[in-house]
């Protein structure tokens, strides 16, 4: 079905960029052959007012053009419907190679690598090289998680989402119904920033505890959406980063350097272990735990039984 629509956008589209004068429904109707098979005149009238709205939502200008008979036209003026000369300097042209370099999605991917070649065909000089100026960087936003896709649809288009998602201290997992606001990538993690609906307030979802698939729902968003989600300010507060205290942790030699980055003193004990002094605040728990065995909480002892409390959780399974 959506196949089908898509060619008879594209065949409707030609017909009015490729004439010089207006065409009226009756000639546009013998023009394209899905309008030949509507099946009454009423079939054929609806399908062609949602496509021509469809194409002026895409952007194409279709101009509306009575003849002196009274009959009304359409056409799509190619001097309405051309884009203006492009022109990048070399700076600009290395922003759009660094970005095209930066995801390493297959889909993405393609989409970046068409869009600067479409770039050389509207007068990217040649002897300007987009990666040239970056040659030493190789950034990369991995995405492996199969909900980001549907998630970055459902954030642009503004849908609602349904789908399973698993705590760290939960044993399985639980429905969610979310109105999605942002992604942000953070500590090389994926996350998703939203309403909670069951909730009925704002919470941060990490990509990789989604299970299953995710489900799209009608209707629209109940909750205001922020001008500015700070999605990367919220976990990272969950994380400890906005910390009132400290924690003691013993900490394997040659392990764990984004805990030694944030610690405030480190001692070494001996034996492969060292013993760290890191800020402590909400969510610390949940970071511990990605380090498994190389990390052992010695103080406080709420925060010791929120490590081992997670750690148990997910044994369980």
């Amino acid at each position: 079905m959506a196949i089908a629509k898509a060619e008879r956008l594209m065949n409707l589209a030609l017909c009015l960029l490729g004439t010089r004068r207006p065409l009226s429904k009756r000639e546009l109707r013998e023009s394209i052959e899905a309008y030949l098979e509507a099946g009454s005149d009423d079939s054929f009238n609806r399908m062609f007012e949602r496509d021509k709205d469809d194409l002026r939502e895409l952007g194409l200008v279709i101009e509306t053009v009575e003849n002196l008979e009274g009959e009304v036209g359409y056409l799509a003026r190619r001097d309405s419907n051309r884009l203006p000369p492009i022109t990048l300097d070399a700076e600009e042209a290395a922003a759009l190679g660094l970005a095209a370099k930066v995801w390493q999605q297959a889909r993405l991917a393609g989409a970046a690598s068409g869009a600067l070649q479409k770039l050389r065909a509207a007068g990217l000089p040649e002897d300007v090289d987009p990666y040239e100026a970056h040659g030493a960087l190789e950034p990369r936003i991995p995405v492996h998680e199969a909900a980001f896709e549907p998630l970055m649809l459902a954030c642009r288009d503004r849908r609602p989402v349904v789908f399973d998602y698993r705590k760290a201290t939960a044993a399985h997992p639980e429905q969610r119904h979310v109105e999605p606001w942002a992604l942000e990538c953070w500590r090389g993690h994926w996350y998703l920033a939203g309403w909670d609906r069951d909730r009925g307030a704002e919470r941060v979802f990490r990509l990789s505890r989604i299970t299953g698939k995710v489900r799209s729902r009608g209707g629209a968003f109940t909750a205001p959406v922020p001008d500015v989600v700070t999605v990367r300010e919220t976990v990272a507060s969950w994380a400890g980063e906005t910390a009132d205290r400290s924690a003691r942790i013993r900490l394997r030699r040659d392990a764990g350097y984004p805990l030694r980055a944030k610690a405030t003193s480190v001692r070494e004990l001996g034996d492969g272990w060292d013993e760290l002094e890191i800020p402590y605040g909400h969510g610390l728990d949940a970071w511990l735990v990605e380090f498994g065995p190389d990390v052992v909480v010695l103080e406080p002892a709420e925060l010791r039984a929120d490590v081992v409390d997670r750690l148990r959780a997910v044994a369980k399974g």
